[in-house]
């Protein structure tokens, strides 16, 4: 079995760098009532940044993911926008039969989006009026202020919907193939297990919350095929093979919607930028400062210095470089007997962070209803 994932590693790996994990979860899952888009990035340019692009000429301001060499923020990776609309994308490898050779648009039509869209709603109609072909092929998940949320998976010339209002589950969850799709074609088949097996617990008791993935999803090493969790093991060196955090992660980020009726300016992301396993959280808001400079491309080459250092922390769990050697993971870099692990010690740190989050949350709620207030007594 071991020789035979290590096959497979050396064999998928061209693949695995366009790859991606994801969810939409409903707000009935989850622990305040408030709906969760989740995205772990997996991507050939793992040095990545957060950026506020303010509203203009009759767009929409929004934050995103965007890459390091996108100098002109051309292609958005996830993000949402000021009235709340949120989006992502995860590659697809069965929908497109065609040959088009001007692919890999997904972050431009995700561009365009926030720039314009209140609601999934307007995403859909923007799906059917953007010029053919889109140069896609992609499921791209949102969500919006009025608690809608759905999966279009969409290829060069059409797409289909799957809304999360007809999931009675209440969670939506993609990799890198199409429920719509050829069948038997893609990737990602055990990651989606992975994933669904991990969120099993939370989804029974209604108790998600962004930290569930973030800081269990994106950090456990869980393999739903051979059946073992390598996670807090005894083996020092792990293929690093179809487990949700890899090589090629380059974020974990979860858009944290509103309660239908709450003001959009409560909607919020939080990000581990860089290799997951190794990252601290922090949280976003779409508004001027609402980007702690850590994560903005403010270093060399546009680079996040956020970014740079957990990719250094990234190198400690991936020391090998000779023949096969990066197919291999050092698990005790991460977790280990003495508790020093990248993710034992980051994990108790960002579950801080949330808790400082929440109550800056709480205070803009209280803020907003105040204002609210005064207006009304005004009239």
């Amino acid at each position: 079995m071991k020789r035979l994932l290590l096959a497979l590693a050396l064999c998928c790996s061209a693949f695995c760098s366009w790859s991606c994990t994801s969810a939409i979860v409903s707000g009935k899952l989850t622990a305040n009532g408030r709906p969760l888009l989740w995205k772990n990035r997996d991507t050939g340019e793992l040095n990545n940044r957060v950026k506020f692009i303010p509203a203009k000429e009759g767009k929409y301001a929004y934050v995103g993911l965007f890459d390091a060499r996108d100098l002109r923020d051309t292609a958005v990776w996830i993000g949402y926008n000021e009235y709340g609309f949120a989006i992502m994308n995860t590659a697809s490898y069965n929908l497109n039969s065609d040959d088009i050779t001007d692919m890999d648009k997904e972050g431009n039509v995700m561009r365009i989006a926030l720039e314009c869209c209140k609601t999934v709603d307007d995403f859909e109609n923007l799906l059917k009026t953007l010029p053919k072909p889109l140069g896609v092929e992609a499921n791209f998940g949102a969500i919006d202020a009025n608690g809608n949320g759905a999966y279009f998976e969409t290829g060069n010339y059409k797409y289909v919907k799957y809304d999360l209002k007809d999931e009675p589950s209440g969670i939506l969850t993609r990799t890198n193939y199409s429920y719509s799709g050829r069948p038997n074609e893609g990737y990602g088949f055990i990651r989606e297990k992975n994933e669904q097996t991990i969120l099993r617990p939370h989804i029974l008791g209604h108790d998600i919350t962004p930290a569930v993935f973030t800081e269990e999803v994106a950090r456990t090493f869980y393999h739903s095929l051979i059946g073992e969790n390598y996670t807090n093991g005894s083996q020092q060196w792990v293929v690093d093979l179809d487990f949700i955090p890899r090589r090629s992660s380059a974020a974990t980020t979860v858009i944290e919607g509103v309660i239908p009726g709450e003001d959009a300016s409560l909607t919020t992301m939080w990000i581990a930028l860089g290799y997951p396993p190794c990252a601290d959280v922090f949280q976003v808001w779409c508004e001027e400062n609402g980007v702690p400079v850590v994560l903005q491309g403010t270093g060399e080459n546009n680079h996040s210095p956020q970014c740079d250092l957990v990719l250094k922390r990234k190198n400690e769990v991936f020391p090998l470089t000779a023949g096969n050697g990066k197919e291999y993971l050092d698990i005790t870099k991460l977790y280990n007997e003495e508790k020093t692990g990248f993710c034992q010690v980051l994990i108790p740190q960002n579950m801080e962070t949330y808790k400082k989050g929440y109550e800056e949350i709480d205070k803009r709620r209280k803020a907003l209803k105040a204002n609210n207030k005064k207006k009304n007594n005004k009239k």
